[in-house]
């Protein structure tokens, strides 16, 4: 018996009880439609859910493409550069970042050099700054066209104290007796060793002149570090260095801390030396020296930056500070722990920019 189906059943498709071949068609074609509708759908869903992924907390957000260059508007061995190479070196050692930072000095024009670099490189998110108190004090005493709004804030890192430092060879075993030795002393008598003109320090010292009544020969140098080497050498009679510029010549037997310019004892009570930590340096008002300062040590990036680049280092700061390599360098330097970011940092420097603005004023060193 022949397998070939009748020419009738193969090309003409019997009609289904009940519908026309023209009704047949048409359920097909509907359904069809549908079919595809719903393929349509499904990609559309798919889509959406792939987009909410991307946008949620387990998306990759941004991290630096290349190294990241870590500028220092001071000289080497200074209170900021010790700080932005201990960040330079956590950061390698805890894999906090795939790409190295590389810390550059940038001192001239008492840190206009650097803070005009970073903002010339606008939207350049592989660039960060250390800032201390050259970031007020600096345009207000030059009239450099550059203001701290004209970078973007990424955090507050910690306050950094001032400390009144002689030699350990110096007569004057007290904040007390110093003063009362400026106060008798002629005008000119005293060689107070300083980072920078019209800066922090240097305003430091003319409170110490309005209190004393008595003009002081202030010598300015490139950093920090240079200052407490001066002082070890004995070329100039004191300095108010930060606490990390001179602690390594204190633990030697150089130097000698005699008050801090805080209105309370800085809260570090282990031993320095046999006899001596920072807990038990006394603030300089309880020997009638009516002077405090705290200077910033803060980062902030170019103009033009993103939120999620800003956010990077934000978060990345604060991975830094929750190491206890970090709390280590804290009591090293003996810094006040305050830490700010977002508006309360923005808000904290546009109060001190103001301090500033008119503690210069009084200090007769605003830009005429």
């Amino acid at each position: 018996m022949s397998r070939t189906a009748p020419r009738s059943t193969l090309f003409h498709p019997a009609p289904v009880a009940g519908r026309a071949p023209q009704a047949l068609i048409a359920a097909r074609t509907r359904s069809a439609l549908r079919a595809t509708q719903r393929v349509r759908q499904a990609s559309i869903a798919l889509l959406l859910g792939a987009t909410a992924l991307l946008a949620s907390p387990w998306a990759r957000a941004w991290e630096p493409a290349k190294p990241v260059e870590f500028v220092v508007p001071a000289g080497t061995g200074g209170g900021a550069d010790q700080m932005a190479r201990f960040i330079q070196g956590v950061v390698a050692k805890n894999n906090l970042m795939k790409q190295p930072i590389v810390v550059v000095n940038r001192s001239g024009g008492a840190g206009a050099e650097g803070f005009l670099d970073v903002k010339g490189d606008k939207g350049n998110p592989h660039k960060i700054i250390i800032t201390l108190s050259n970031l007020f004090t600096t345009p207000l005493a030059t009239g450099v066209p550059f203001n701290w709004r004209d970078m973007t804030p990424v955090s507050m890192l910690a306050l950094d104290q001032f400390v009144l430092w002689v030699n350990e060879e110096s007569p004057h075993k007290t904040a007390k007796q110093f003063f009362d030795a400026l106060k008798a002393g002629p005008d000119r008598g005293l060689k107070m060793g300083g980072t920078g003109s019209k800066q922090e320090d240097q305003i430091i010292t003319v409170l110490l002149e309005k209190a004393a009544g008595k003009k002081i020969t202030y010598i300015p140098f490139k950093g920090g570090g240079d200052v407490a080497v001066q002082l070890v050498g004995k070329h100039i009679d004191a300095t108010v260095n930060n606490p990390i510029e001179a602690e390594s010549h204190w633990r030697a037997g150089k130097l000698r801390p005699l008050c801090v310019f805080d209105k309370v004892k800085m809260p570090y009570p282990a031993k320095l030396t046999a006899t001596q930590g920072w807990g038990d340096i006394p603030p300089c008002a309880t020997a009638g020296i009516p002077a405090e300062y705290v200077m910033l040590r803060g980062i902030f990036m170019p103009p033009g930056v993103t939120p999620d680049q800003q956010k990077f280092y934000v978060d990345l700061m604060a991975k830094v500070r929750a190491l206890p390599e970090w709390k280590e360098f804290m009591n090293k330097g003996a810094f006040n722990q305050t830490a700010l970011s977002g508006q309360a940092y923005f808000d904290w420097l546009g109060k001190n920019e103001q301090m500033h603005r008119e503690l210069m004023r009084e200090a007769g060193f605003l830009a005429r």
